[in-house]
């Protein structure tokens, strides 16, 4: 950990109460970016490691109960604070449902928001703050590193783009289990229109003839959901 006190993603689509809080905890001390729909936050949640984030609920495009499940198709560990009008019991259980850690009703003061974040880090920073984003992966006799975008094989290394190694972390992370094509297209695109499903096809085919030096090694379509990689 640096000497930051935190870096969090805040996702919140009130320009005005997205930039009070984002000044307000910058002031003390953290690094805030601020996102202001559901599909932004999960794109920037993907490329840029967070030690917490900050979902309001009633977001759009997508909203901050389904945003933090896709959240944890690839994070278990980072913390979840929903932000949200909504005060009935119902809605606080389907908010930890989905994945959230702690749930604030507005309005609220910037000091609780504050001391809440204080006390959910100092549990968790330290422990898990460079585990959540692995960065090195073994796919059979290849090795890839997404923070240098390299991948090597004993007879070639190869350099890849950040979409390409976006595509091939996210795939990493769920070896042996189906990856959502939705969820690709959202992290990494930020949108999952039919035409960005084309390339998403393009990149996974390029993929595939990066590692055909290792007939053990295999990206498999599932119709109709996504892809899983494997490796026999």
């Amino acid at each position: 950990m640096t000497d930051r006190k935190g870096n969090i993603l805040l996702v919140e689509d009130d320009p005005n109460l997205g930039f009070v809080i984002q000044d307000a905890l910058k002031r003390l001390g953290y690094s805030v970016h601020l996102c202001r729909d559901g599909k932004e936050g999960l794109k920037y949640f993907n490329e840029h490691a967070y030690d917490l984030c900050v979902l309001d609920v009633m977001l759009p495009n997508k909203d901050g109960f389904s945003l933090a499940e896709d959240i944890r198709m690839t994070d278990d560990r980072v913390p979840i604070i929903f932000l949200t009008a909504k005060s009935q019991t119902e809605d606080r259980i389907a908010g930890f449902k989905a994945g959230g850690d702690d749930y604030l009703t507005k309005p609220f003061s910037h000091e609780e928001l504050a001391l809440r974040i204080e006390a959910i880090l100092r549990r968790t920073i330290e422990k898990t703050g460079e585990q959540r984003r692995r960065e090195e992966f073994e796919i059979g006799d290849y090795t890839f590193d997404h923070r240098e975008l390299m991948l090597r094989h004993p007879d070639e290394d190869r350099k890849l783009t950040r979409k390409e190694a976006e595509v091939l972390r996210l795939l990493c992370m769920h070896q042996d289990q189906v990856l959502p094509r939705e969820l690709v297209l959202n992290m990494v695109w930020g949108d999952d229109t039919y035409f960005l499903g084309r390339s998403l096809d393009v990149f996974i085919s390029r993929l595939r003839k990066y590692l055909k030096r290792d007939a053990r090694v295999q990206i498999n379509n599932v119709h109709g959901v996504g892809f899983k990689l494997q490796v026999d």
